[in-house]
């Protein structure tokens, strides 16, 4: 053979290997496409944030400022997906109908301040149930789960029971989206029928055709004030996943523009339906 024909096939065999890694890499890998209507959801409610989807029916990935959308943000109660998985491994909790017994103390919001389900305490984003489990697992475990999923920056300084809230636990929208497209097929390394439940849990609408699943968070402690909204919608085609996170210069006041973002989104994408508020 000669040396112009094996340069040639040289060529070819690396070509097809950078398609394999582009067609089998993870969606951090890969490039994402600006979305200008997005722009104007944020413009519309004068908040700074970024969105990021990864759409399963066609392959897409669309994004709202990919800058921010790589950068790396504390969590807030977004984190209590992969803290109920913890919780569940070690035994800290059973099943959706454990009850978690409140102390007594008055706490920020009124309906924390009763006893407490899983369910209860994730719909609800009940600071103290997680922070109960923190103290449970301690440093060494929650350490170990950290690394075990590759969760952001892994860092739980700060304290036991506020690392995530105002601590220096860290995760961008991107590492979001991996973490939310694992769950989704039970690909944790934890057991199914555990990531089953987490995801029964995320549960906050359903339609004739779509299950919308998801958490949001909102980190009041730190300066700026950060939001957050991420899950996944079901559709017979494929699931449509997002993770969004926002500054919030007027506390509680922009909460409500979490979802509402996000759903102007994905209605736009026809991942949720019109009438979906």
């Amino acid at each position: 053979m000669t040396s112009a024909k094996r340069g040639m096939g040289d060529r070819i065999v690396l070509a097809t290997l950078l398609c394999i890694l582009l067609l089998s890499g993870p969606a951090s890998a890969r490039g994402w496409a600006e979305r200008e209507d997005w722009s104007r959801l944020f413009r519309a409610e004068s908040i700074e944030g970024t969105l990021v989807v990864f759409d399963e029916r066609d392959g897409a990935r669309w994004v709202h400022d990919e800058a921010r959308a790589r950068q790396r943000f504390i969590p807030a109660s977004t984190f209590k997906i992969p803290h109920l998985l913890f919780a569940l491994d070690a035994g800290i909790a059973k099943d959706e109908f454990q009850t978690f017994r409140w102390d007594g103390v008055s706490r920020r919001f009124p309906h924390w301040n009763r006893d407490q389900t899983l369910r209860s305490s994730l719909s609800g984003s009940v600071v103290w149930v997680y922070q109960d489990v923190a103290r449970r697992l301690g440093e060494k475990k929650e350490r170990r789960y950290l690394r075990k999923i590759g969760y952001g920056n892994r860092d739980i300084s700060g304290g036991i029971d506020r690392f995530w809230l105002e601590g220096g636990l860290r995760i961008s929208a991107v590492e979001q989206i991996e973490l939310l497209r694992k769950l989704h097929r039970n690909a944790l390394p934890f057991k199914v029928e555990h990531q089953r439940l987490v995801k029964d849990l995320m549960l906050i609408d359903a339609g004739r055709d779509t299950l919308l699943r998801g958490k949001t968070g909102w980190a009041f402690d730190v300066d700026p004030q950060i939001g957050w909204f991420v899950g996944w919608v079901e559709r017979p085609q494929g699931a449509v996943f997002f993770a969004m996170n926002m500054q919030m210069p007027n506390g509680a006041a922009d909460a409500s523009k979490r979802e509402a973002i996000v759903r102007a989104a994905l209605r736009g994408l026809d991942a949720l339906s019109a009438s979906s508020l």
